[in-house]
């Protein structure tokens, strides 16, 4: 009877340790879950979001516009030299162009602005509470910055060439919508350089 006693006595809490170890795991492995959503939404080169984490912002600043009407825009930033820069200094060139545009723009908007890098040689921008004409003064203000900050090789100083598409986020908007509307107007913009 003794032996009953001391197992039964023995027995929660052996299962309190096992719970507490159960419990650890679970905090450990939610832990690295977190961790490995965060690196899935980042861009692998610069220190900004990617085209997932992006499209993540630009939902919720489409779904703002819809439910409070506040204007926002997103701008579709093209580095449109770096396949002249890749051919004519190399590849770590071109990473250091894309890296240089990555801390440039960083440095010319808001904090509420959200940055990404959703292509190879692009970049999002979403303008929160930004109208039509502020945001064409905006991507003219980035144009000029861009244009006058050549990045310095050490052997070589070379140019960066940006072209910029525009799209109002408006309240029924969708996510395509929007992303439609700046590639279209990237191509126009291309097309007049």
């Amino acid at each position: 009877m003794a032996e009953t006693d001391r197992t039964a006595t023995e027995r929660p809490s052996q299962l309190a340790d096992e719970n507490a170890l159960l419990r650890a795991s679970l905090a450990q492995m939610r832990e690295r879950v977190d961790e490995l959503e965060q690196a899935a939404d980042l861009d692998t080169l610069t220190p900004l979001p990617n085209r997932r984490g992006f499209l993540r912002e630009l939902e919720r600043a489409v779904g703002q516009a819809e439910r409070h009407g506040t204007p926002a825009a997103l701008l579709h930033i093209e580095l449109s030299n770096l396949a002249a820069i890749n051919g004519g200094h190399g590849q770590v060139a071109g990473d250091a162009a894309l890296i240089h545009m990555a801390k440039l723009l960083g440095g010319l908007i808001r904090s509420t602005d959200a940055l990404a890098r959703i292509d190879g040689d692009a970049f999002g921008l979403i303008l929160d509470h930004l109208d039509h004409n502020s945001a064409i003064e905006t991507a003219d203000r980035l144009f000029r910055c861009i244009a006058g900050s050549p990045l310095d090789l050490g052997s070589a100083t070379v140019a960066l060439h940006a072209t910029i598409g525009i799209a109002t986020i408006l309240p029924g908007d969708t996510v395509d919508d929007v992303v439609r509307r700046a590639e279209h107007t990237l191509r126009a913009a291309r097309e007049e350089a």
